[in-house]
């Protein structure tokens, strides 16, 4: 084992000489032998195996001789359990023997350090050498700083001075050494009166110091605990904890002080002696001694007082000493003095107030808070709930029995006692008074002693009546008819409003709302409500207005009630067309029935009143009107090269009673349409013939193609062209596109019949056309005319005959006109179209000029003209000569 009376582990004096004397009979070692010391350094607490050093490395030995070198630790040193060597290398390792430094040099100073002496023999004899080995344990931070006890009691007087200082003994403890040791100490809390100091002695030991930074009061607070925490100085740093508990002593820092400075006692007339009147507490929040208290009266407590009363000087208690005179009332006032070491006395007045025996019936006397008059409390109904009314004091009564005083009361009224004083009761409303409900309350206040003995005292509230009603209308929407036309002045309505308050505050008046027509009065007296004028519905069928009603109080209420006056209709208004008169255009040919037009007609009247039903007064054979919608039909197509104009009378007549009516003029203009072919009257036959001599000069007009056509406008202008030449010199003649008159173009050099084919065409669309043969007899004379009616083609051969067509290819279609031409045409088409506006507007004016020359009568009275018959006349043939 290590030897614990020594700080190294070294070998005894005898066993090494012993050796040496060994060494040297049997080696015969020279002066020359080795002697070396090595010193090595580790950390305590290193694991198995570590190297802690080579000492043949270090040594410089030559580990390849032979014999080998052989190194061997002193079977006697006890720090050989610690290390382990390596025999043929010298190296020297930890062992399984943790080393640690604290258990291994437990007595040892910081000072001194800690090591491990070890001998180390290197063999065979001629390699012989002795190593002392030192291992010095350097200590490393596994220990916890720990305080010996784990509270600290350290006590500190109340009035140690700010900065005095406490030391801590109880020190913690660090078994590590140098800055693994305890470095610092610190408190967890330090109640904003504590902080704390180190210092250290010379032996390097650290102890706490506890300072004072505040003023101490133990009879604030006596104890103070929280935690001294130890602090070392490793990384990281270890931490060790106690309880400080600080302990402020008490000083005789305060004086006695009474609980109550006044003390009030009744005393009865009648009252034993030895009667316990109070019990007088002063307390000093000091301890023991210091906090000790005597009771004595004060010096101006007079000899009779003293006398009277007894004071215990240790406990306070104040009784009755002496006999107290029942047939008078007497009060005491006695000045007790606190006492306690080195202070100023406290000071404590009790007053004894005594009452003599009374007798008789308690008295009620009452004090009134509201208006009083007679006997009769008058109160406001605008007054709150809880709004006090009396006071009522009951006297003579004796204090120490109860007295019972109750309300029998109707109404919202209660009586409670007084909280301030005794035997005072206040009576109250519990809630808002209603004048309209109940003007007045009569109520009764008991009061009744503990012997039986009863009271009462009858009280009368009036309530006053304010203006806190408004008018109610009997009926707050009223809704009045009247016919239109009314005479002026007509009753529509009455209104009726109560009020229930009294006097001028209920009377009530009315008057219009600021929304109400003129034309409207009010009574302000009855509410009877009239019209001034006529009403016309068709101006305005609703009026919807506010009456108020309102009571002469103050301040003013009112009301208001909503009345609708609904104008009924009467018939007065005729039904009225949007125009005086209509007129329509419609192209011929419209199909029948077909809608032509709409008449719209309003009544201002209502309901049955204003529905109108239409009808045709003439016409009604070829035109038709829906009796609802207005719509005007033709039965049948209408052809306007038949009749191009009809007038046309319609009546609308309303659904009311008498039925009014009125009266338009309804004028249908046709409008052509291109339905009518061109007739050819010139010439009238296909077998006519005209001579025509050879030498008849070019340019000479020979005959005319003459043709009407029954339409108008554009589908009546007439173009006239040779679709086909029969016989004869081919472009001898040419007809006028226009006129129809047929020229000689040059020399005719034969002779015989010449015939051409006309056709006569409109400008319509779809153009339609006739054609016409045009027969020319070359000769200079007619010397046969068997055979000019030989060379004339028949009827039957015309009709067989294949008209050729125009160069255009269709039927309709105009043959090619050459430039000079179209220029005509367009001059002819300009003047037609001009012609045709000029007649419109001429139509237009004459139906203006007619509207304004009507007189201003009712329609009914108009005169219906007839029917017009319209013929067409036509034109009479040219007469055709025949040479």
């Amino acid at each position: 084992m290590w030897n614990t009376k020594h700080r190294s582990c070294r070998y005894s004096r005898g066993g090494l000489w012993g050796l040496f004397i060994l060494l040297l009979y049997t080696n015969r070692l020279s002066c020359s032998s080795n002697f070396s010391h090595r010193i090595y350094k580790i950390k305590e607490g290193l694991p198995e195996g570590t190297l802690i050093g080579a000492i043949g490395a270090d040594l410089n030995l030559d580990l390849s001789v032979d014999p080998p070198r052989s190194f061997n630790l002193e079977q006697k040193t006890t720090g050989q359990q610690f290390v382990n060597l390596n025999n043929t290398t010298g190296k020297l390792y930890t062992s399984a023997v943790e080393i640690d430094r604290e258990s291994l040099c437990a007595e040892s100073h910081d000072g001194q350090g800690c090591s491990i002496f070890l001998d180390v023999l290197i063999l065979p004899q001629q390699y012989f050498q002795l190593v002392k080995i030192q291992i010095v344990i350097e200590d490393v931070n596994d220990n916890t700083p720990h305080f010996p006890v784990n509270e600290i009691r350290l006590t500190v007087p109340e009035n140690a001075p700010v900065n005095a200082r406490f030391a801590v003994e109880q020190s913690a403890v660090d078994p590590d050494v140098g800055i693994h040791g305890v470095q610092t100490y610190w408190l967890v809390n330090d109640f904003g009166v504590f902080t704390l100091d180190v210092e250290e002695n010379e032996g390097g030991e650290l102890t706490p110091f506890l300072i004072i930074t505040e003023a101490l009061d133990r009879e604030r607070k006596a104890e103070y605990v929280t935690e001294i925490i130890a602090e070392d100085g490793g990384s990281p740093p270890l931490l060790g904890t106690a309880a400080l508990r600080i302990i402020v002593t008490d000083v005789n820092d305060n004086c006695p002080k009474f609980t109550e400075s006044q003390v009030n006692v009744t005393l009865y007339g009648n009252a034993t002696k030895g009667m316990q009147l109070a019990r007088l507490q002063a307390y000093d929040p000091d301890e023991g001694g210091n906090a000790q208290i005597t009771y004595a009266f004060s010096d101006r407590v007079s000899l009779e007082s003293r006398s009277l009363f007894h004071l215990d000087k240790t406990t306070g208690v104040l009784k009755l000493a002496g006999k107290i005179d029942n047939n008078t009332g007497k009060l005491y006032k006695l000045n007790v003095l606190a006492n306690g070491p080195t202070c100023i006395p406290e000071v404590a007045t009790v007053t004894v107030r005594v009452i003599k025996e009374l007798s008789g019936p308690p008295v009620v006397v009452p004090r009134y808070i509201a208006s009083e008059k007679d006997g009769v409390v008058s109160l406001s109904e605008s007054e709150p709930a809880f709004s006090p009314i009396a006071f009522f004091t009951i006297k003579n009564t004796d204090p120490r029995q109860s007295v019972e005083c109750l309300l029998e009361r109707t109404g919202p009224f209660r009586l409670v006692p007084y909280e301030r004083l005794k035997n005072e009761y206040l009576l109250e409303t519990t809630e808002p008074l209603d004048y309209e409900q109940q003007q007045d309350y009569e109520m009764t206040i008991v009061v009744r002693t503990f012997h039986g003995l009863t009271v009462k005292t009858v009280v009368k509230v009036h309530v006053l009546d304010v203006n806190d009603n408004a008018p109610v209308f009997k009926q707050s929407l009223v809704e009045v008819s009247v016919e239109e036309n009314n005479p002026p002045n007509t009753f529509l309505a009455q209104f009726q409003a109560a009020d229930a308050d009294s006097d001028s505050r209920g009377e009530v008046y009315y008057v219009l709302g600021v929304d109400a027509p003129t034309i409207f009065h009010l009574d302000r007296s009855t509410g009877v409500l009239t019209v001034s004028t006529s009403l016309d519905r068709e101006e305005k069928e609703l009026y919807r207005f506010t009456v108020r009603a309102v009571d002469r109080g103050a301040p003013r209420k009112e009301s208001i009630a909503t009345v609708i006056i609904t104008v009924l209709d009467r018939n007065d208004n005729s039904p009225r067309f949007i125009n005086k008169d209509f007129t329509f255009f419609v192209p011929e040919n419209f199909p029948g029935f077909g809608e032509i037009g709409v008449l719209t007609v309003t009544d201002a009247d209502a309901g049955k009143n204003g529905w109108v039903a239409l009808s045709i007064i003439n016409g009604s054979d070829i035109f038709v009107i829906d009796t609802g919608r207005g719509a005007l039909r033709a039965k049948t197509p209408l052809d306007r090269e038949q009749q191009g104009t009809y007038y046309i009378w319609i009546e609308a007549v309303d659904g009311g009673e008498p039925a009014l009516s009125c009266v338009t003029m309804v004028t249908v203009l046709l409008l052509d349409v291109n339905d009518n072919p061109p007739t050819v009257l010139f010439p009238q036959s296909n077998q006519s013939y005209m001579l025509v001599l050879p030498s008849t000069l070019p340019g000479t007009s020979i005959t005319e193609v003459y043709a009407v056509d029954r339409d108008t406008g554009m589908n009546a202008v007439i173009a006239y062209s040779i679709v086909k030449r029969t016989d004869g010199e081919p472009g001898s003649f040419d007809i006028d596109p226009f006129t129809g008159n047929i020229t000689l173009k040059k020399t005719l050099s034969n002779r015989g019949l010449y015939s051409l084919w006309v056709k006569v065409r409109d400008h319509g669309q779809p153009e339609l056309y006739s054609t016409v043969l045009v027969n020319l007899f070359v000769n200079e004379t007619v010397s046969n005319e068997t055979l000019i009616q030989s060379l004339l083609p028949r009827g039957a051969d015309i009709d067989r005959e294949e008209i050729p067509p125009v160069k255009e290819g269709r039927e309709g279609e105009r043959v090619p006109i050459q430039c000079s031409e179209y220029q005509a045409l367009l001059l002819s088409l300009t003047a037609t179209c001009l012609g045709l506006f000029l007649t419109v507007v001429s139509l237009v004016t004459y139906i203006c000029c007619k509207k304004v020359r009507k007189p201003k009568k009712k329609r009914l009275d108009v005169e219906i003209p007839l029917k017009l018959n319209h013929e067409m006349l036509d034109k009479n043939p040219m007469e055709i000569s025949h040479i």
